[in-house]
């Protein structure tokens, strides 16, 4: 049975990812904060990426395989990525790299695919792109870089702040001009347990298989929520339609193990009850 570690995993879709493999194989992962009571679990270890040293935690659990998912400084976790290809390296064991659609941001011209060279002009995009290069370094059958686009579902932070603009008709940013494409937490834990299943590795864009305008589908994320609207304020990086988006193409997984716009919109507002403005 593999042993997996995550890191990141008491967050948004680090849990998901926890949740969906701890059934099947023998898990272990890290947390930041306190207030998820983490500390009475056995098998999530607390990790500061700015102060702790990585290593302790992967000789202590000895992973096979380990998914990043991890977040803060961009400095720390660069360092701590190299140690963990260091261990990949010397133990034969496999990394899952959570990376983002923000390695293609200085793009906007046409939707990305894995064979495409990054270009990012933000400094989280280029942060993203120097690790892909780190992890790059080992050999293939080691790796699997999985980017990422906008994550939602249920539970998602930006769904959170969708339903409080909503019940207090507060204003909620879109952004008519981009394009982009989606997923779900559920989803991403889905391909992932196939990806490590199957010990696939690569590249893999882990995304919908069609797209949508940023402003649109907020909105109609809010009619499914809603017989109300938040205020949406308009924001425009420019006057032509820009794509931040990743789309599978030759890294494609099975047929079940994809997912549509529609179907984000549909889960991301799955038995929710109907908002109603606070008086």
């Amino acid at each position: 049975m593999a042993r997996i570690l995550i890191l990141g995993a008491s967050g948004f879709v680090g849990n998901a990812l926890y949740k969906e493999l701890l059934s099947y194989y023998d898990v272990y992962g890290t947390y930041f904060s306190q207030t998820g009571n983490f500390d009475e679990n056995q098998v999530f270890f607390q990790y500061d990426v700015t102060k702790d040293d990585i290593s302790e935690i992967l000789f202590h659990i000895k992973p096979t395989v380990i998914i990043s998912s991890l977040r803060g400084d961009y400095a720390s976790q660069y360092k701590a990525h190299d140690i963990i290809c260091e261990y990949v390296l010397a133990t034969n064991s496999r990394l899952l790299y959570l990376s983002s659609v923000n390695v293609f941001d200085a793009k906007g011209g046409f939707p990305s695919y894995e064979n495409d060279v990054p270009s990012a002009e933000s400094e989280y995009g280029k942060f993203k792109i120097s690790v892909e290069k780190r992890i790059q370094q080992l050999p293939k059958s080691n790796f699997a870089i999985l980017r990422l686009p906008m994550v939602l579902g249920v539970n998602a932070p930006r769904l959170f702040q969708l339903k409080q603009a909503i019940k207090h008709r507060a204003a909620f940013e879109v952004f008519p001009n981009l394009i982009i494409s989606v997923t779900t937490a559920d989803k991403i834990a889905q391909q992932v347990h196939y990806i490590i299943n199957k010990e696939l590795s690569g590249i893999f864009h882990l995304s919908t298989k069609d797209v949508i305008h940023h402003e649109d589908l907020f909105k109609e994320i809010s009619e499914k929520l809603s017989d109300n609207m938040p205020i949406f304020k308009s924001v425009y990086s420019s006057n032509e339609d820009k794509y931040l988006a990743i789309l599978p193409k030759k890294n494609k997984l099975p047929k079940n193990y994809r997912i549509t716009v529609a179907e984000v919109i549909n889960d991301s507002t799955l038995n929710e009850e109907i908002i109603t403005l606070k008086s």
